[in-house]
């Protein structure tokens, strides 16, 4: 058969053998490309082991650099000032992702909090234990002060008193006389104070989420611009203790 033809023919296929039933509880067969690549990973390490005992052999004990300054060593661990003060969730955000997905979930998490707050009536949802809460006002127009001092809110909204803190259903008298307001169960009321209970709930760790994704792809700013070349100075800290810094103008051509 000629040579041009012999890689046409028809060949067997090799193949390895698994792992056998008797020794199943030690795991997969190792096969040979399993080895390559474990040999490969095993060699590639010592290299830069290698590379590095050399670096460390000819290091220059008077070197210094400014990095040294916001770095120290915390249980034999090297550690830099801004990824310390982190929290550990957030700077896993910043070593596993870009700053282009931080802010398509910041996107996404500001859809969100725009949807509960439509969902709830955020002018009447002020927490009774909380006293910094700010408490939603109506405020009515008056012609003079003899106005002011005659004033019922009851009168003004054609309602009961009792219905007079409601921003939202609040019925007249006349609704009342005729008996066309429909009156909740108390198993349907339950249901709903136990859904806008949760939708509150929601409501506050969006919240806390929003912030710590802004804080998170603002320090991803922050870092990649600091690798950058640019004369900058340090104009003050934040309120986790981390340098803020002001770049100088650079006029570009």
């Amino acid at each position: 058969m000629s040579g041009s033809l012999r890689k046409f023919a028809p060949r067997r296929e090799h193949k390895e053998r698994g792992q056998l039933k008797g020794r199943k509880r030690l795991g997969l067969l190792e096969k040979h490309k399993d080895y390559v690549l474990r040999a490969q990973d095993h060699k590639g390490k010592q290299k830069q082991l290698k590379r590095l005992r050399e670096r460390a052999a000819t290091r220059n004990p008077d070197e210094f650099y400014f990095n040294m300054e916001r770095s120290q060593m915390k249980d034999g661990v090297h550690i830099e000032e801004r990824k310390e003060a982190m929290a550990a969730g957030m700077e896993r955000l910043m070593q596993t992702q870009d700053i282009k997905y931080v802010r398509m979930q910041r996107d996404i998490n500001r859809h969100k909090i725009a949807k509960l707050e439509s969902e709830l009536h955020l002018a009447n949802v002020a927490s009774q234990d909380d006293e910094t809460a700010d408490t939603p006002q109506h405020t009515v127009f008056v012609d003079c002060q003899k106005d002011v001092d005659s004033f019922d809110a009851a009168t003004h909204f054609n309602t009961l008193p009792e219905f007079v803190d409601r921003k939202y259903n609040r019925p007249t008298v006349e609704s009342l006389g005729k008996g066309e307001i429909a009156r909740p169960s108390g198993s349907v009321l339950k249901k709903a104070v136990l859904t806008r209970e949760a939708r509150l709930r929601e409501l506050k760790d969006r919240l806390e989420r929003e912030q710590k994704l802004k804080r998170v792809e603002a320090e991803m700013q922050l870092r990649k611009a600091l690798k950058e070349k640019g004369k900058r100075s340090k104009v003050g800290t934040d309120q986790l203790g981390l340098a803020i810094y002001k770049w100088k103008a650079d006029r570009k051509k």
